[in-house]
Order: structure tokens, then sequence, then C-alpha cells
């Protein structure tokens, strides 16, 4: 549910607390200093002692990522990481999360997604990975630490290392949940009398006459949202297996996740089921092998989840509440019309009652309940196979040699059926059509690294030296469509049919493969655990490029001193320990197809030449560009870490990230010719960060808290555009045109639009709005139209007083959880939020003036002194207060959501043992409990990034109650 708060939460902060309560009576703090084990963290093709970093590094643990019963390995990562951005921007089931290294990088080239790299396997994605096969994830955040990965770590890294086995006993575990969710919140729309008093409003205000004799006779009317939310089941199920000797050990593991859509979830829905096996093997003394192995196969329904062309959500939003749902009787008490008597391809319900069919709105809305109806039976589906074998040989005690071979092979598609049906006059199907297309794809790569590891004195010494040749996008595809088959029920419908040839149509592609090699090396030293230095670099060479551009160098140097090792730091209380750090990174970022350099002649373009005969024709796919080139972008990195009162740690970051070249297709006019528009490296674009984790822990006999908290603030702004050019126009909205634009000295997809002043109470206002040689502004305008400012003082209000009206990307991003035990009882709390951006409200169409309105256009202006806020309605909006962007559509994006309320009871031991497992663990779990927000569309959780800040009706997050369980053996 959404909770209004009477204050803006102000500057957005990220402040996440994880905090952990043990019941335990001795703590770690009695041990010997010399006796405590020192955390080591993954940093890419090795690991480092925590005290000893120098980069920017966030780490999550096994015991953090079982904590939340996400089912998406990804929403572990919210709120634990001082500047990773992670939005669950939709509800529906399968969704991915938005994830955010520091803000956006780059606004042309592929998504600002980081990299994801999985036991050194470089994927796509993880929506394939099961959660509790995770052992941590350590998040490479500046130049310093990612320019290990050279190229591809420009937007960040995240390192993901799974479960392996363990010598001795076997042991066997189960994870799993099962719980309902329905929606934590619904929209106000106007009921049946308040719809037909605002259509008829609209109608006068134009001069014309009402449409509705009596607006009060409709009553509640239909309820679309009702129709179309459910409540959904979700489960999830995961065992595991490890176990080993000396010489092998091994982990496996299944994972089974099942979860339904809160919005018509027999066509909302999604499965996953996975396989893995880990294994590693001391062949000889010297000889280490070993593999990983992972199986995924999901499917899938899904709705357009984010359109206001159609769609199950934006037609509820949409719809006018005066049509039924189902006709029985016929339409607000008159007889059936001739569309449902006389048009067989009406879709009816199971008693052969037709669905309703509005006469008010039209276009791409339709009955949520009929559309539902004509899709059921499609889905998608995806198989992937990644896997990694290697051996690890140890030359003697300094030196060792690894080499690496990884996979991945994947298969995807679709199905669907589309029956004849008449959803409206704009949305029918005159003839069925059943569709099928497969895709496939294999990736493969191979590393080789040598390292030399050594300590002399108080020196130590670390030096990798790696090579690595991979081959992306090894594809091809097809697809078949055969139409006119003898059935109209999905379930029967089947390519079996023999139909004839020209109603079957088939298509096929390859890929484009892309090549790269690298070479890249890093010395790791330090002395006497006090003065730190980590340097880097790494050479990429892509078949992107031109000849002259294959190859890009990207160099990194962090320095770290740990001030509290020198014999100066006096033994004290308050500052335990204290370290400084500072790095410099440079990465790149090549994520564009293939040949954008080169200008290509493709066919399609056919041709006649003084005859009827069509000619095979060839046309330039787009215009060469030689000099194109890597995205670049360096960051440097101050930091400092505290041990603090000896229960507190704190970790202080500072950084600039800057980059330049950035690559982005440039507009070019269409009478030009041109299939794509070309590649140029066009703008620089900076990040300037603050990060600020926290973390305490207490323990007090039975009971114990530990808490981790982090804060971040991001400011980004663009500081070049192609050609020196102000501003690009970015991300658009129907009829709008451009509501966002990329400008010089503002941030990354800012809202531009007209300021409005208010409201016109009456004519004396629009007749004193006058410019400089006394002629009207707003000539056209009425009382109760809105006021809007002339920007650049030209006396008329057009696009060129289009001004700066908020971000969409979130300034701050915070969070807060608590973690509690007392004897076998544990308690969670997890909150987490976002501010300092803006929504775009894009819930209703305008091209359709009948549709329907939420209840805040009840506050409207309807005479002198009703209203300064909300302009009067009109069917045909001669001043255009709704058809262009203004401020009237932009909402504060601040909320703090309760995300997560986790209660547990572990049996004692004595209990578990009598049934012969080694720990149980039962917990109940809410989701999404409630929302402190000010914004009125479903949901405030919505990244700006690679979204833009549009709601165009997103599928809103589910508020769920889970009970699951924990068991080892």
């Amino acid at each position: 549910m959404n909770v209004r708060i009477s204050r803006s939460l102000g500057m957005v902060a990220v402040l996440y607390f994880t905090a952990n309560f043990s019941a335990q009576n001795k703590t770690n703090d009695t041990i010997p200093k010399e006796q405590k084990i020192e955390e080591v963290v993954m940093i890419g093709y090795g690991t480092q002692k925590k005290s000893n970093v120098t980069g920017a590094i966030s780490s999550i643990k096994a015991s953090d990522i079982d904590e939340i019963p996400s089912g998406r390995a990804e929403q572990v990562l919210q709120g634990r990481a001082a500047g990773v951005s992670v939005i669950s921007n939709s509800g529906q089931p399968g969704s991915t999360a938005t994830v955010r290294v520091r803000g956006i990088t780059s606004f042309g080239a592929g998504s600002n997604d980081p990299l994801w790299v999985v036991d050194g396997i470089v994927v796509d994605n993880i929506g394939w990975l099961n959660q509790s096969d995770i052992e941590g994830m350590e998040i490479l955040k500046d130049g310093a630490s990612a320019a290990i990965y050279g190229v591809s770590a420009a937007k960040g890294v995240v390192l993901i290392t799974t479960k392996k086995g363990a010598k001795g006993k076997l042991g066997i575990s189960y994870n799993g949940f099962f719980g309902v969710g329905s929606a934590a919140n619904k929209l106000d729309l106007l009921n049946g009398n308040q719809y037909a008093t605002i259509r008829n409003e609209a109608n006068t205000n134009d001069g014309r006459a009402p449409i509705f004799a009596n607006a009060g006779s409709y009553g509640n009317g239909t309820d679309w949202q009702k129709a179309i939310f459910n409540s959904a089941q979700r489960q999830s199920h995961e065992f595991s297996i490890n176990g080993g000797s000396e010489k092998s050990t091994y982990y496996a593991s299944f994972g089974y996740y099942d979860q339904e859509g809160i919005v018509l979830r027999d066509i909302s829905n999604y499965k996953r089921i996975n396989a893995r096996l880990n294994s590693n093997h001391k062949v000889l003394d010297f000889l280490t092998v070993g593999q990983t192995f992972a199986y995924t196969h999901t499917k899938s329904a899904g709705i357009n989840a984010n359109g206001e062309f159609g769609g199950p959500l934006s037609s509820a939003i949409n719809l006018d509440p005066l049509t039924p749902l189902v006709v029985t009787d016929g339409v607000n008490n008159q007889p059936f019309p001739s569309d449902y008597l006389n048009n067989p391809n009406i879709v009816r319900d199971q008693n052969g009652n037709p669905y309703g069919i509005s006469h008010y709105v039209s276009k791409e809305m339709s009955n949520p309940l009929a559309f539902q109806q004509t899709q059921l039976g499609k889905y998608n589906w995806t198989d992937d196979i990644i896997a990694n074998v290697y051996a690890d040989l140890k030359i003697n005690k300094n030196i060792s040699f690894k080499s690496t071979v990884n996979g991945k092979l994947s298969y995807w598609g679709s199905q669907a059926f589309t029956p004849v049906n008449y959803l409206s006059s704009a949305t029918k199907n005159d003839f069925n059509t059943l569709f099928r297309q497969i895709e496939k794809k294999f990736e493969w790569s191979t590393e080789n690294t040598i390292t030399y590891q050594n300590k002399f004195g108080q020196h130590s010494l670390n030096v990798l030296l790696g090579q690595g040749y991979y081959e992306y996008n090894i594809s091809s595809g097809q697809n078949t469509t055969y139409k006119n088959l003898p059935t109209n029920d999905w379930q029967e419908a089947s390519f079996n049919f023999d139909i004839p040839q020209t109603d079957r149509a088939t298509n096929a592609w390859d890929g484009k493969e892309t090549h790269k090699t690298s070479y890249f090396a890093r010395v790791v030293y330090d002395y006497a655990n006090k003065y730190l230095f980590t340097g880097t670099i790494r050479r990429d060479g892509s078949s992107k490029f031109a000849r002259d551009y294959h190859w890009g160098n990207f160099p990194a140097m962090s320095l770290g001193w740990n001030v509290s090792n020198e014999d100066f730091w006096p033994e004290n209380n308050v500052v335990n320990s204290f370290k400084l750090r500072g790095g410099y990174g440079v990465l790149g970022n090549d994520a564009i197809d293939n040949f954008q350099y080169a200008n290509f002649l493709i066919p399609g373009s056919n041709y006649t030449f003084g005859d009827d005969v069509i000619h095979i024709g060839y046309a330039p796919s787009t215009l060469e560009n030689p000099n194109l080139k890597w995205e670049r972008t360096s960051q440097l990195n101050i930091a400092a870490d505290l041990k603090i009162f000896k229960n507190f740690d704190l970790s202080v970051d500072v950084y600039r990230k800057k980059s330049t070249d950035i690559l982005r297709r440039i507009d070019l006019p269409g009478y030009i010719g041109l299939i794509n528009n070309p590649w140029r490296n066009i703008g620089d674009m900076n990040n300037d960060g603050v990060e600020v984790s926290l973390g305490y822990k207490k323990n007090w006999g039975d009971f114990g808290f530990s808490a981790n908290g982090n804060f971040a603030y991001l400011k980004n702004e663009i500081t070049r555009l192609e050609d020196d050019k102000p501003y690009v126009n970015f991300a658009s909205f129907q009829s709008m045109g451009a509501v966002s634009r990329l400008q010089v000295g503002s941030s990354y997809g800012s809202f531009y639009g007209f300021q409005n002043l208010g409201v016109f109470q009456n004519q004396a206002e629009i007749d004193a709005y006058k410019n400089a040689n006394g002629g009207l502004i707003q000539g056209n305008a009425k009382p109760g139209d809105f006021k809007r400012l002339d920007a650049n003082g030209d006396g008329k209000i057009d696009e060129n007083d289009y001004v700066n009206l908020g971000n969409s990307v979130p300034k701050y991003t915070f969070g807060l959880t608590l973690n509690m035990n007392y004897k076998n009882f544990d308690l969670m709390i997890f909150a987490q939020g976002q501010a300092g951006n803006k929504i775009f409200q894009g819930l209703r169409r305008l091209d359709i003036p009948e549709a329907n309105y939420q209840t805040s256009i009840l506050d409207r202006w309807t005479g002198e002194g009703t209203s300064n806020t909300i302009a009067r309605v009109s069917q045909d909006d001669p001043n255009q207060n709704y058809t262009r962007m203004s401020d009237y559509y932009l909402q504060k994006g601040d909320y703090l959501r309760l995300k997560l309320v986790q209660v547990g009871y572990t049996l004692p031991k004595e209990v578990s043992q009598a049934i012969g497992a080694s720990k149980v663990r039962f917990y109940i779990t809410g989701e999404n409990l409630v929302t402190f927000t000010k914004y009125t569309g479903y949901d405030p959780e919505i990244a700006g990034g690679d979204t833009f800040g549009i709601d165009r009706a997103y599928y809103p997050q589910s508020r769920t109650f889970l009970f699951g369980a924990n068991v080892q053996f």
C-alpha cells in the first residue's frame, strides 16, 4: 500500500543497515589478534585479504544471501552495497531488476548493467542462477579494482562465486518457501457517476451539449482493476548435496521456482528449473583439475508490462467504467448493439456471454478478460548451459599456472497462437495464426594465467600475468508462421495441420560473430601490512572496430596505507584501525553491433527500371565511420576505512567517474535513405559520488546485534554532445514527442517541458499576461487553462520555452536492515528507498479524450478560486493543457519501503539431531508491506537509468507472505 507522507524526503540518500543479532556467549573480540582468520575477497583472477584491499569493493556473503528468499539472484544486492542501485522495476514474474554501479556510464552503447562474472564466466545476466548456489558476491565499483576486466568493465563488475564441496561427511540441505501475493496498491480511478460528470463537463467547456442526460445514474460502474488483479502463488524448492575426500570434492544442487503474476495469472507466470554440479580433483600433488556445470530451463508468459498502447494494465486504467465486464442483458439497459449480435468473432466467456466492448474508449484499449482469452497458450522459453573446466598446476611453492575453458550454449524461443477474434474496431484478427521462433547462441573463451607470490621479510608480492581469447555471438535463428488453421482453439493448434503453402511463412538468419583477444597483468605488493600497492594493465583487441582502433589499453593503480599498523599509532579504544586508500583506473565499453565502422550494401531496396520487372536492389546500411573507437571511462577514488570503539566499521569513498567518447547513433533526416543511423563517439559525461558504509556488532549473552549501513549520493552531468549541440531529444511519450533530453549541463535523461505558473482564474489574468509589445502571451487561453512560463522572453509560448523540470536518475538511495537473534528466535527487517528523482506519470492515453481519469481530476478548476494546480477538463484541449509536456506530469519519486520482515525459529539441536538433521529453521516472511510515498502511480520503484523514469503502467510489485524452511543434514 502507498502511504502519502506530508513532507518530501528531500535529499535522496542511500542509507542501508544490515543488523545481525546472534546469540553467542563469546565474541570474536576475545580471540587473540594473531589467531583471527583474515577475511578475503575476490578481486578478479584471485583473492586478497580485505584488510589490504586498496580498491572500492563491496562484499556479500552466503549468510546474507540466504536471508532473502527473493528467487532472483540480483535482488540480494538491493540495499547491501553503497553506490549499487538495484530497482525492481516490474512485478511481472521472471522480470529482471535494473542494477547500476555508481550511476549511468553510457547513453548509447548497450545497457548500463554491470559485467556479470560467475565462476570466471562472463554472462549476459544472472536470472538463470539458483540463489542458494551462491557462495558470495563482490562488486568491483572503481576503476582500479575493475580494470582487470578492461573494455568490459566500465559499468562495474559483479563477481559471483558458487558453492563448492568440502571434504568430510556428506551434507544435504533444503531451502524452500511457499507464499501468496496480491496487489499492494491500486489506483484511485473515476467511478461511473464521476466519469459521466467529467465527460459532460469536458464537452460543455468546448461548447458542446452534454453526452449523458443523467450523469448521476451510473453508480460505481465496472472496476476494471478488480477484474485484472488476482492473488498469486509463489514457491521455491532448492536441494543440494556436497562432500568429498582428500582428493576430490563435489557440490550438486537442484532448484525449482514457480511464480504466478498478480495480473491475469493465466497469461503472466514464470517457472524455472536449475541443476548444478561443481567438482574439484587433486590428480597429483601439483595438479588440480575441476569444473562447474549449470543447466537452467525457464518457461514464462507475460503481458505488456510498461506500455501505454494496449495490454491489460493500460486498458484497465483507461477504459470507461460504464462498459460492463460481461454483457448479459444488453449495454446500459439497452438491447444488444449490432456488433454483439452480428459479429461471430466476438470473444465470449465460458457461459457464451460476450465480453463488454467500450463504445467510448477506442484504439488499442480492450476488455482485459477478453484480451486474456486471445493470449492463452503464448509463452517464452530458454535453455541455458553454462560450464567451464580448468587445470591448476603448481610449478613450485611460488609459481602456479591455471588454464580455463569456458562455454555458454543457449537456446531460446517463443510460441503463440492468435485466434480469430474481435476485441474492438481497432483490435481484431480476421484469421488465426500459429507462430514459433527458435534461436541458439554459442559463446566460448579460454584464459590462461600464471601467478607468482612470495613473502620475503616484511615484503609480500603477488604478480599475475594473463591471456584470454573470446568468441561471442555464434548464433542463428528461425521462425515459422501458419495462418488459417482449421481450429480456433489454442490447445488444438499445431504445425501438423496440412495447410496450403500460401498460408505458410518462414524466416531464418545467422548472427555476426565477435572476437576479442586480451592480455592483462597485475602486481599486488605490501610492506609490513602498512604500505599497499596494486597496479593493473589490460590490453583488449576487438573485431568491432576498424584496424587502427582494434586495440585499447586500460591501466589502473591504487595505493593504501594502514595507518594504524604504524609504530606511532597508539593503542586506544576509540579508533582501533585506520586505513587510507586511493586509486585511478581507465575502463572501456564496446557494446555496439559488429562492423559499425563500415558501410555495407544490403539487399531489400528493390526497384523497377522502365518496365514492370522488379529488380533486386542494394542500398547502404549506414554511413561508414573508420574513426569509430572505444568508449573510455576513467575513475578516481579516494577512501578511508576505520574501526571505531571496537564495534563500529566505517568506510567513506569519494569518487569521480568520467566517461569520454561515448558511443551513440546520431540522428539523421529520413530523406538520406539510410536503413540505420551511423554510430559516432559523440559525448562525455561525469558521475560524482560519495559513499558511506557503517557497521556495528555487539553481543549481550543470548542476545546479539550487528548492523551494516551504507549511504550513497550521486550527481550525474552530461558535459559534451555531438557537434557541440546543446541537447538532443531523448525519451518520448505518445503524441507529446520528446519529454526528456540529453542536455549539456544536465543529468542523463532530464525532463524538459513547460513550467506551469498556475491556472488562469479569469479573463483579466489572461489579458494581463503580455509581452514587451503589449500582445497576449497566451491569446488562445481561457479561464481554467494553465499559465506557462515564457522562459526565453520572446513573448510567446512554444517549445523554445522548455526548461529543466527534474532528473530521472535518483540522487540518493537508502535502506535499513535489522537482524536480531535471541536464543532460537530471529527477526529481520529490511527497508529501502530512493529520492531526488522525478517520475513522469504517463498512465492516461492522451490521444483518447474519452479515457478514464484518476480521481485527482476531481480537484480540477471549475471556476475562479477552485484550483491553481489542475487545469479545466476539455475534449479538444485548445490550450494543450494535457497534450504538451509540462511539470503537471512529473511527481517526486521519493519513497521509503518496508521491503521485508522475517521472523524465524531454529529448532534446538537435540530436537534436530533426533530427526537426523544438523539444523532445522522455519520462517515467515512479509514482502512489500508498506510504502511511504507521494507518488500516485502503482509503484514508485521505477529506475531512472535506461527506463527513462517514465511510468507507462508498470506492473506493480506484490505484497507477499511466505512460509519457508531451511533444513541441513
